[in-house]
């Protein structure tokens, strides 16, 4: 025990901290007990870093893959077929997007039946952009800025439309950027977000994307440990895309998990390290507590661990994806966003709002439910399929 009275002021008082976050007195319904003790977790943590051998933690065993029912197996082959066929990416992006795309088009055609651009039809454009989620603030700039260029001139709908795409592109292009395999091995990207913004199947498909288009081999931390269906849908993608999960059971602490999911992959030489994680709501500080922890004890291993951590939004929860963000960035160093369900969401401005707004990089969309339906975000594509413009 050495190593406790060289312990600072600081890390006691943080040990502290975790105990009380992680096991409150009242412990709110939505956090199961856990049988692994934080202490415990930072004695090993310590020791591992130190080399001594009662710190080493045994190798965490692999949850079998969970039984299903006809109808589940029927939704998982076709979450993971092939929809190549189906058309081209530009040609899904515009049809996923064609509830917004409709609503923006139909809207700009209705407001600009007069030859020149005056106060009313401004001021009616504005409130169709807020409508179609792109927010006040970026709305009212998109609107002020074609005051200044065209007011009291001649327009039509068309040109409009191709204004707002030229704009749009503008705020997008900055933010589209891939999020890029360095040279770390393994990469560990953490992945957050609330419970049904799609999380788990997200994973699912940036494994597979790893392992076809970069020859990447791909293991997956099941740090969902409150949820036994989050624990077994990754198992399911973890079978479907080849890739070996670490898992521990119902209840047991995140932290540990992620912490024994990078021994191993490092261990056995894995390029990348996709760790789930709890839908750790705003509003549960308790959960939101528990991710920073998780990265508290990645980073005793290595400090720039983890590489990457990426909030997963759903497109369909409109202006609510900006506190969800906010709520994250608090606490966590979120470095990037993937939006999924955009492929029938009325609400697909919001990505612009987003990306005006918090500047982070946006690295996939998602705009269906197909294995390769996951792909890197480009801004002149977005902006086209979102103004109806192909």
């Amino acid at each position: 025990m050495f190593w406790r009275k060289k312990k600072n002021q600081k890390a006691q008082e943080e040990e502290v901290r975790d105990n009380k976050l992680l096991h409150p007195e009242k412990a709110p319904d939505i956090e199961p007990s856990t049988d692994a003790e934080d202490s415990d977790l930072d004695l090993e943590t310590k020791h591992e870093i130190e080399g001594t051998e009662n710190g080493v933690i045994r190798e965490t065993p692999i949850t079998p893959t969970p039984q299903h029912t006809k109808t589940d197996d029927a939704k998982e082959r076709e979450d993971l077929s092939d929809h190549s066929k189906e058309g081209g990416w530009f040609s899904k992006l515009t049809s996923g997007l064609s509830k917004s795309s409709k609503k923006l088009t139909t809207g700009i055609g209705d407001i600009f039946t007069k030859k020149k651009l005056d106060n009313d039809t401004l001021e009616e454009l504005e409130e169709l952009l807020i409508t179609a989620d792109l927010g006040p603030s970026t709305a009212a700039r998109l609107v002020e800025t074609l005051r200044a260029e065209r007011f009291g001139k001649d327009i039509e709908p068309e040109e409009v439309k191709a204004y707002l795409s030229g704009k749009i592109e503008e705020i997008l292009k900055p933010v589209a950027l891939p999020l890029e395999l360095t040279a770390n091995k393994p990469m560990v990207i953490l992945v957050a977000g609330v419970n049904g913004a799609g999380k788990t199947t997200t994973i699912g498909k940036m494994a597979q994307s790893f392992k076809k288009q970069q020859g990447k081999s791909v293991m997956l931390a099941a740090g969902d440990t409150f949820r036994a269906a989050a624990v077994e849908q990754l198992q399911v993608w973890g079978e479907r895309t080849s890739c070996k999960v670490v898992s521990k059971d119902i209840g047991a602490d995140a932290a540990a998990v992620a912490y024994e999911a990078y021994e191993q992959a490092k261990a056995e030489g894995v390029d990348v390290l996709l760790v789930d994680t709890a839908g750790r709501l705003q509003n549960k500080k308790n959960l939101m507590e528990e991710l920073a922890k998780i990265i508290r004890v990645l980073k005793k291993q290595d400090e720039n661990l983890p590489h990457a951590c990426v909030l997963v939004l759903d497109s369909t929860t409109g202006q609510n994806a900006h506190s969800q963000v906010e709520a994250f960035k608090e606490m966590v160093d979120v470095t990037g966003l993937i939006v999924t369900k955009l492929d029938g969401s009325a609400k697909g401005g919001v990505l612009v709002s987003l990306a005006d707004q918090f500047g982070l990089p946006v690295h996939l969309i998602g705009v269906g439910e197909g294995i390769d339906d996951l792909r890197p975000f480009k801004a002149e594509d977005y902006a086209h399929s979102l103004l109806g413009i192909e």
